[in-house]
């Protein structure tokens, strides 16, 4: 019987935990602010706490996969910290030291994203490929990179949702939000940013505003970055403001006027619908990827 697993999705605007051991098995998920971290850390292991008294099992490893920049190296000091992050109250945090504390098994621990890339590629949509982008779109946006069906880490971690954009002062003339590069790829495009923008919340915009072409225009920019960096077999865009599923056309066709025939690839020249596309898991891919990243500490330990 496969062992459980306790997941930790840390995001900007929320956390969810839950006890499982993959997407089909998740058992009594909460949600809550994410909001300092002496609130939050006491409230995680609250509840890791009191499900194995309920239920009378124990959980044997926790993935907990946070915002970035973070510090997921193993062999680092500093490992399992939040380091030099835009989430208020939130730099330099230890997160991974009070969960070993208190529960004293693996922990897991990784980008929120890099952890909803590893679900993706255990049980979504990218089951078929080993290396693939998953750029998660929301309250911030980052990515995760599977390479050679491992996830990149190399200096730190990805953290694509910084990339440079090439923003028209003239055509956009909002400056960007982000504190550390201003318009940079989640300065110009994630969530706030385009609430800021046009002065209602994302959600609250219609169809065939012209926030979505921008919107399109920003993806299909990093959509390239990554084709020319990456050279992803596949590019997964999930997060809360993928939601609006009239972006993929758009940011699809963009993609391709980009690209402009650079890359000579049937999987982007004939099968762009298949080549960007959304979350197989849906909204459960960071939560289930966490479940993964506790599965992979529990094994490092388990040979």
């Amino acid at each position: 019987m496969p062992q459980l697993i306790g997941a930790v999705e840390a995001g900007g605007t929320k956390m969810v935990c839950a006890v499982g051991t993959g997407p089909d098995d998740l058992h009594d998920e909460v949600r809550f602010p994410t909001a300092s971290p002496e609130e939050c850390l006491p409230q995680v292991i609250d509840y890791f706490t009191a499900w194995q008294t309920e239920h009378g099992q124990q959980i044997s490893a926790i993935g907990y996969g946070t915002f970035g920049p973070c510090d997921p190296n193993p062999s680092s000091p500093t490992y399992g910290w939040v380091t030099k992050t835009p989430k208020p109250g939130w730099t330099d945090t230890d997160v991974v030291g009070p969960l070993r504390a208190a529960f004293d098994i693996p922990v897991g621990f990784d980008t929120d994203v890099n952890g909803a890339a590893l679900g993706e590629h255990l049980w979504g949509a990218a089951r078929d490929v080993d290396t693939f982008v998953y750029l998660t779109v929301g309250t911030g946006i980052g990515g995760g990179i599977i390479v050679n069906g491992r996830i990149l880490h190399g200096l730190i971690h990805p953290e694509a949702g910084h990339m440079a954009m090439r923003r028209d002062p003239v055509g956009d003339p909002y400056p960007g939000r982000c504190p550390f590069h201003g318009d940079c790829l989640e300065g110009l495009a994630s969530g706030p940013a385009i609430g800021e923008r046009w002065n209602l919340p994302a959600n609250e915009l219609s169809a065939d505003h012209p926030a979505w072409d921008l919107e399109a225009d920003y993806l299909a920019e990093a959509c390239h970055n990554l084709v020319c960096t990456v050279s992803p077999q596949r590019i997964i865009l999930g997060g809360g403001v993928m939601e609006q599923l009239q972006l993929f056309p758009r940011v699809r066709a963009r993609t391709l006027e980009l690209l402009n025939g650079y890359v000579q690839a049937p999987e982007i020249l004939e099968r762009i619908d298949e080549f960007i596309v959304p979350p197989g898991l849906g909204n459960r891919a960071g939560v289930s990827g966490c479940i993964a990243l506790g599965q992979q500490a529990l094994a490092a330990t388990n040979p």
